[in-house]
């Protein structure tokens, strides 16, 4: 492997390489208004959810690495501690970007990238209309940290108010991770999108204890066919089966078929046996996988 030491790298040169490696990061699009009413609109990817209780959210107004000066966004919740934070999808992607454009103070990105201002409830910024959510923010708390070219200004903003697009919401009321189109940062000019086609879901181990897959046998662990994630997701299972369950997939036509074909054959049989159990995991037979790997 590539091993790099920090300190010897530019600024330029070190964040190249944490933009391309830490992705994708969600988008925090942030409409702020200085203390004279001035309204600025801005992206900024260092920004995540760090709290439901408070609904917390930081963005990271970062000093510019090529002259080491401060961002309007920043310099404004300094001013007015207030933001609203619209969250970007694909059909808006472009003009976002055009909304970055270091325009001189004063001049409304609104207007230069073509979105629509909405008054917001609670607080001073605007929101954007075309945004599928847009969060209504309270300013807690600014931490600086440092005042080299790149350092970051962590601002913790709380949510207060969210509008959520029902175009975008499913029939439970919630959030169609579908519908809202997502678009995330990746290195460079890079962006990704969220499309229905690249979706896929994780077994959340919350209220049960899976086996791990440290009570796979070794043939599996180290097997040529099952992957690290095809492991992960027998490991996730809550228990071993018992061995009259063994028994059973024993008479499955297929694994007969098996069994019968390499009598005295281990390494052919334990192969095809993983080849087997990886289609049964593919179509969310996680339970009988184990079973095979387990004979």
């Amino acid at each position: 492997m590539l091993t790099i030491d920090t300190t010897t790298l530019a600024p330029a040169q070190l964040q190249n390489y944490l933009q391309y490696a830490i992705a994708p990061r969600p988008i925090c699009f942030v409409s702020t208004v200085d203390s004279s009413g001035a309204i600025n609109l801005s992206p900024f990817s260092f920004f995540n959810m760090f709290s439901s209780n408070p609904p917390l959210c930081i963005f990271s107004p970062a000093r510019r690495v090529r002259d080491n000066t401060t961002k309007h966004s920043l310099e404004n919740v300094l001013e007015v501690g207030e933001c609203v934070i619209n969250i970007v999808n694909y059909s808006m992607v472009q003009q976002m970007s055009l909304a970055s454009t270091e325009y001189a103070k004063g001049v409304n990105e609104f207007e230069k990238s073509g979105f629509t201002m909405l008054s917001s409830q609670l607080v001073k910024p605007p929101r954007v209309a075309e945004a599928p959510v847009q969060m209504e923010c309270v300013i807690r708390e600014v931490i600086g940290l440092g005042e080299n070219p790149g350092a970051g200004n962590l601002v913790l903003a709380e949510v207060k108010l969210i509008h959520i697009n029902e175009g975008i919401i499913d029939a439970e009321g919630k959030i169609d991770q579908e519908k809202i189109d997502l678009v995330a940062r990746l290195g460079g000019d890079w962006y990704c999108r969220v499309t229905a086609d690249n979706l896929f879901k994780v077994a959340k181990p919350l209220t049960t204890l899976g086996i791990g897959v440290d009570a796979l046998p070794r043939s599996a662990r180290f097997s040529s066919v099952l992957t690290g994630n095809d492991l992960g997701m027998l490991g996730n299972l809550e228990q071993l089966p018992a061995d009259e369950e063994l028994s059973e997939i024993s008479l499955n036509d297929e694994v007969k078929d098996i069994l019968d074909a390499t009598i005295g054959d281990v390494a052919t049989r334990e192969r095809e046996l993983h080849e087997l159990a990886k289609r049964w995991i593919s179509e969310g037979r996680v339970a009988d996988a184990l079973k095979l790997v387990l004979l």
